[in-house]
Parts: structure tokens; C-alpha cells; sequence
């Protein structure tokens, strides 16, 4: 209800003054509300006096997409990239978009794209790991994979224990991610068993 309350302000606004930059707000409003058709017609109506509006154009870029017309949203989504390469929600726009025409390499792409501006977003995560097991291609990295891909820590390298597993005691597995892992698991295991034979 207050939603609808706050249309109509918008709405008289605009016929005070209708080049005021309230359009851009008016059309979120009414695009949340599932008034797609209005929100396009206020983005359009609006972006004649503010071409620049980058905030508008993803508000028309994500109508088009609910009204299905996937080029148009495209190309107001590339409009946007084009002006700022790092707006979230353009690419989000736009790896959707991909994911509606079954591009899903394409939408992986954007998606991770989005999570490296995003990387706390739990939806991002879950939609890159389900669209990477989808094309069997490698998750994003956990912030302990980045761990160890810089390299063993000082405390590991300083004193290996005399017991600390090599490549070759690792189980053959067909995937050489889970056989890194398995190794790093079992030297940790063994660094903190040393230690506590030396307490």
C-alpha cells in the first residue's frame, strides 16, 4: 500500500515538473511492483531529458528483460557497462539475460564477473557454483584455495615435520583440485601434530 501511495507522489511530481529525475524513481517503484509496461514507457519518457542516467537505464534494462524483449535490454545494459565497467547490477542484468537465451558459459562469465564486485553475496555464490557444476567447470575459489595458491605459510615452511605427507602418499583422484586439497589438509594435520609432540 505504501508503495502505491508513493507512485501517485511521484506521478504528480512528474506532471509539475516532467523533467524532473523522480522518472528514475517512479519507474523502480512501478518495475517492483509488476507495472513492467508503465516503468518502461517512465524510463523512456525520462531518459529524453537525462540520456546520462545510468540508474534509469538498468531500471529499463531489467523491465525489458521481465517483458522479455532481451535485445533492447542488451543494449541499455552495454550502455550502462560502457559508461562504468563495474556496475553490479548491468552485469547482473546482463549475465540473466545470457541465462534466459541458454548462453550459460556466457552467464558464468557475468556472474563471476558480479561476485568479484560482490564476493559476501550469498545468491551470486550459489548461482556461479550451480551454473559452474552445470558445465563442469571449476567453482569459484574459496578464500582458503587463495590461501594456499600463495604459497605455504612461514610456519609451514620453516620446520616441515619429518612425518609431513608428499605428493606421492596422496590417493590417486581423478580431480587434482581435491588432491591439493587432501595434501595441504594432512601437512596441516601433520604440522600441529609435531607441535604437539614439542609441547
Amino acid at each position: 500500500m505504501a508503495e502505491h501511495f508513493r507512485i501517485d507522489e511521484l506521478k504528480r511530481r512528474l506532471e509539475q515538473d516532467p523533467s524532473s529525475i523522480a522518472f528514475a524513481q517512479l519507474a523502480e517503484a512501478l518495475r517492483r511492483t509488476g507495472r513492467v509496461e508503465e516503468a518502461i514507457e517512465a524510463c523512456r519518457a525520462g531518459l529524453v531529458h537525462h540520456p546520462a542516467y545510468l540508474s534509469a537505464h538498468v531500471t529499463l534494462g531489467r523491465a525489458l528483460i521481465e517483458q522479455g524483449e532481451l535485445e533492447a535490454a542488451q543494449a541499455e545494459l552495454k550502455e550502462v557497462l560502457a559508461a562504468a565497467p563495474e556496475n553490479l547490477a548491468a552485469i547482473r542484468g546482463l549475465a540473466e539475460i545470457h541465462q534466459q537465451r541458454g548462453q550459460q558459459g556466457e552467464a558464468l562469465e557475468q556472474y563471476r564477473r558480479a561476485l568479484t564486485l560482490a564476493p559476501n553475496d550469498p545468491d551470486l555464490e550459489e548461482t556461479v557454483s550451480r551454473l559452474a557444476a552445470g558445465l563442469g567447470a571449476s567453482p569459484p575459489p574459496s578464500p582458503a584455495a587463495d590461501e594456499a595458491a600463495a604459497g605455504p605459510s612461514a610456519d609451514a615452511t620453516a620446520k616441515p615435520p619429518a612425518d609431513a605427507p608428499t605428493t606421492a602418499d596422496i590417493p590417486a583422484d581423478p580431480t587434482p583440485a581435491a588432491r591439493r586439497a587432501d595434501a595441504l589438509e594432512r601437512w596441516l594435520d601433520a604440522i600441529l601434530a609435531d607441535r604437539e609432540r614439542s609441547a
